[in-house]
Formats: structure tokens, sequence, C-alpha cells
């Protein structure tokens, strides 16, 4: 079983920028998918950027293309989103997860082995 932890949520006025990190420990790693998730108050979660393995593929929602970006070190075990020019929509959880098997991409729930507990992101307008 593989343990994540988020860090880096917070408050930010519209249009401002905030990084979230992901630390992994446990299993292997390296070979697995990963991805971010959110869930807002009294909604479901939903997906929001996935990468594949060695970081080679990068897949977002639509409303976050072109202002998030996932990437991650299989060294350091570490998964970021780097999110900018946030919007007050942007507030929730922001969950970081990784993928049940080997090789796949985890952009549905049902895709996802483990998930962190979560980081706040509050955007204010």
């Amino acid at each position: 079983q593989v343990q994540l932890l988020e860090s880096g949520g917070g408050l930010v006025q519209a249009g401002g920028s905030l990084s979230l990190s992901c630390a992994a420990s446990g299993r292997a790693f390296s070979n697995y998918g990963m991805a971010w998730f959110r869930q807002a108050p009294e909604k479901e979660r939903e997906f929001v950027a996935a990468i594949n393995w060695n970081g080679g593929d990068t897949y977002y929602t639509n409303s976050v293309k072109d202002r998030f970006t996932i990437s991650r070190d299989n060294a350091k075990k570490m998964v970021y989103l780097q999110m900018n020019n946030l919007k007050p929509e942007d507030t929730a959880v922001y969950h970081c997860a990784i993928s049940r098997i080997p090789w796949i991409v985890p952009m549905m729930v049902a895709d996802v082995a483990s998930w962190g507990q979560g980081t706040q992101v509050t955007v204010s307008s």
C-alpha cells in the first residue's frame, strides 16, 4: 500500500497562483500513473489532471487546461500541481491519487488505489 501526503494549499485571490505537492511512500511509485482530483462542498470528487509513469504524457480536464501543470519526480517520489490564474470555481479540497494498476493513468475515481488526505485551496473573488 502506498501513502500519499499533500501540501501547499491555501487562500489566494483570483488570478493568483499556488503550487501543490504530493509525497508518496510505501510501495513502488515510478511505474504507476498519478493524478490530482478535487472535491468542492456538496459536489462529487472530480478529475483535474493526470500524468503517466515517466511524465511523458499529461492529461487535464478542460476547465484547467492552459492554467494548471502536473509534473512528477520519480527519484523523489513526488507529484506536483502548479496552478496559475486561479478562479473562485477552483475552490476545493485537492487530493493526490495513484493508479490501481501499473502503467495506467488514473482519470476516474474507480482507477485509484489510494488517496491523500487532501489540501484545501480557496480562491477569493
